[in-house]
């Protein structure tokens, strides 16, 4: 990987300022000659002990903000791949973010209504592009001089006709804790009203200086708002009208169906206060008592359940999967391997193949993310397995990467197969070997266990 300086060129690239740096990403200004607008470059964090959750959420990104258009999103110009040094170059926004508002609440209800208007209308226009945000909050939110809201940073969202690798990689849901949505915190994350929770509990924190459900740190704390319902915006601030506490609580229901259907309903609303409906939200002054509570959160016939057959946003296809260890050099074995997928893609047109790596992780030791020459382990085995993949000429969005890093590399498969659906595996044999002897066949455990088909190849002699 390249170490940005200030004042080197990359790939036409003058690299300027150091902007940001943020849990996942450093963010630089750039210029190049053949564009006269200031450009920003996102360049995500590599270092040793970096979530791997940075490497898959920029993997996401690079794939998503391409398909995006129109003055809702940032345009883009530019991306480099992990071979080299990843980056993403896209149309620097002039206006500010909606951060600096939360030094001074509580807002002016009739700022408060303009604003999620106007981010209301861009999620509609992101919607409609078939892309769910899902960290939707104050500093991914700017505002142009023209007065339209830009949504930046994709890197935690879904695109409806792409693979989604924050989903299929890890268990734990990712995004901002104080906006993410009930069936967000429950591993869902495919419904567009997920981001009308999040604009929601933006509006809750703008008109009352609170966030509704806190800012818990734990996943037992965010389930609680599946059960726990927020204290109703006027107990907090009097003069907040009915009409915008009744918007409010719509869109922090738990049940996305009880939500506005659509953001742009929910920006009609916004716009057309005295034209929306009030139901017994509207007067709501207290949260609802424990006996309700303990109901939702016990009861059989109370607890949410989320469906999420309902929830999926693309058409089920068949998911093939392949396993390679790229630390063996049996080039055999890979042509062996490479030519079955081939045969295998071309009775199932419709496809999708997802090529796995296991990096194994000690059991007490603690583990380095860098290697002997200081490049992060999870990336150059990324590359290594797009390079090996590379003669199968899928398109993007037909083939995905993954690095899993766990102890046992025949569970970390397993894990995969089972919480994604994937209905046939193929790998090759590991040849008969001392260390085959001693810690036994991955292959073998994956036939014997995998709720799938499983193809296990061998290097013709």
């Amino acid at each position: 990987m390249i170490r940005l300086v200030e004042g080197e060129v990359l790939d036409g690239f003058t690299i300027g300022r150091l902007l940001h740096v943020g849990g996942m990403a450093a963010l630089w200004q750039v210029t190049h000659p053949d564009h006269d607008s200031d450009l920003l470059m996102k360049v995500p964090r590599l270092a040793e002990g970096e979530d791997p959750a940075a490497i898959v959420s920029f993997e996401m990104e690079q794939m998503i903000l391409p398909r995006l258009g129109g003055p809702h999103v940032p345009r883009f110009i530019a991306s480099g791949g992990f071979d080299r040094q990843p980056y993403l170059v896209m149309e620097r926004i002039p206006g500010r973010s909606l951060l600096p508002l939360i030094d001074d609440l509580p807002r002016p209800i009739e700022e408060v209504a303009d604003i999620g208007a106007r981010v209301a209308e861009a999620l509609d226009a992101l919607h409609r592009q078939h892309v769910v945000h899902l960290d939707v909050k104050p500093s991914n939110i700017l505002m142009r001089d023209s007065g339209e809201a830009v949504l930046v940073d994709f890197g935690l969202s879904r695109h409806a006709q792409l693979p989604d690798l924050m989903e299929e990689e890890f268990r734990l849901p990712y995004g901002t804790a104080p906006y993410m949505a009930p069936e967000q915190v429950m591993g869902i994350r495919s419904d567009p009203r997920s981001d009308l929770f999040a604009l929601g509990a933006m509006l809750y924190f703008l008109v009352t200086g609170t966030r509704p459900f806190g800012d818990p740190q734990r996943l037992k704390g965010l389930q609680r708002r599946l059960w726990r319902d927020p204290v109703p915006p006027r107990a907090r601030r009097a003069e907040c009208p009915e009409w915008m506490q009744e918007i409010i609580l719509r869109c922090l229901e738990v049940r996305p169906e009880r939500r506005h259907p659509t953001a742009a309903q929910l920006a009609f609303d916004l716009r057309h206060p005295d034209q929306v409906a009030l139901t017994a939200r509207a007067t709501k002054r207290r949260q609802d008592g424990w006996a309700a509570t303990l109901r939702r959160r016990f009861h059989p016939d109370h607890r949410v359940r989320f469906d999420r057959a309902v929830a999926v946003m693309v058409e089920d296809a068949p998911i093939l999967a392949v396993a390679v260890d790229v630390t063996e050099q049996d080039e055999a074995l890979s042509a062996t391997l490479r030519g079955t997928l081939e045969k295998l893609l071309a009775t199932m047109p419709g496809a999708r193949l997802a090529c796995l790596n296991v990096l194994r992780q000690n059991r007490i030791a603690l583990d380095s993310t860098l290697d002997d020459f200081g490049r992060n382990k999870h990336v150059q085995r990324l590359v290594e397995l797009k390079h090996w993949a590379a003669p199968l000429g899928l398109p993007e969005g037909r083939i995905t990467f993954h690095v899993l890093e766990a102890v046992n590399p025949a569970h970390a498969l397993l894990d995969y197969v089972r919480m994604n659906g994937v209905d046939h595996l193929v790998m090759g044999a590991r040849a008969v070997s001392l260390k085959r002897k001693l810690l036994g066949s991955v292959s073998a455990e994956l036939a014997a266990e995998a709720p799938c088909s499983v193809t296990v190849v061998r290097a013709r002699s």
